[in-house]
């Protein structure tokens, strides 16, 4: 699994217009190909009536899934430059859909090229570009004389903290990034003075600064 990546936060739309022609970028966060294609087919449902529904997706760690459709533009004015647009931007497991109402006047090639850009750009946009962050949970277990302390140094140290729960010990989830993830066991162990029980968990992905 990555260490971290950009992708986008939800399902966004944002119109724009270009010489009389309506343009309505799409964009949302796909786990697969299958759903990216599916978001496609639901765009092209939904805007039954357009011109042209050109879109793009890039799906995977290495980016091994990547596909552009022009939907009836000249080849390479529409779904090329939208999957440049999600490239440029670094972004994987991504899905855009550029929505095209003719407005009667031509763009040219070049005029088309940078429409389709320009729709890309406005659907990531406000799907909410984000980074995730890969976290395992380490499971801290202490006795309450520890908790404070505990408590105390992780705030200052800005980990993320998931369920504590009070028994007759004090149970932490700590969520620190993966890769750091050995340095915050032995960190812990110094700070409880080797009193802490730690038992490692399951790695999931959060948005970066959240």
């Amino acid at each position: 699994m990555l260490a971290r990546y950009s992708t986008v936060r939800q399902y966004g739309a944002q119109e724009i217009v270009i010489k009389k022609s309506r343009f309505i970028g799409h964009a949302r966060p796909v786990e697969s190909e299958e759903e990216a294609v599916a978001f496609i087919d639901e765009m092209k449902k939904k805007y039954w009536d357009a011109t042209h529904n050109c879109s793009a997706y890039v799906v995977g760690e290495r980016d091994e899934h990547q596909k552009a459709l022009d939907d009836g533009e000249p080849s390479g004015t529409a779904g090329k430059p939208i999957l440049e647009v999600i490239k440029h931007r670094g972004l994987k497991n991504a899905a855009v859909v550029v929505t095209r109402y003719f407005g009667g006047i031509m763009l040219g090639a070049g005029g088309l090229v940078r429409a389709y850009t320009d729709g890309a750009v406005a659907g990531i946009d406000a799907a909410g570009p984000i980074v995730k962050v890969l976290h395992r949970a380490i499971i801290v277990d202490v006795d309450y004389t520890w908790y404070g302390k505990l408590e105390n140094e992780l705030r200052g140290r800005g980990y993320r903290v998931g369920d504590v729960s009070f028994t007759d010990r004090v149970r932490v989830i700590c969520l620190p990034e993966a890769v750091d993830a050995e340095r915050f066991q032995a960190w812990i162990t110094d700070v409880t003075q080797g009193q802490a029980i730690l038992e490692a968990g399951g790695d999931s992905y959060y948005i970066e600064s959240e």
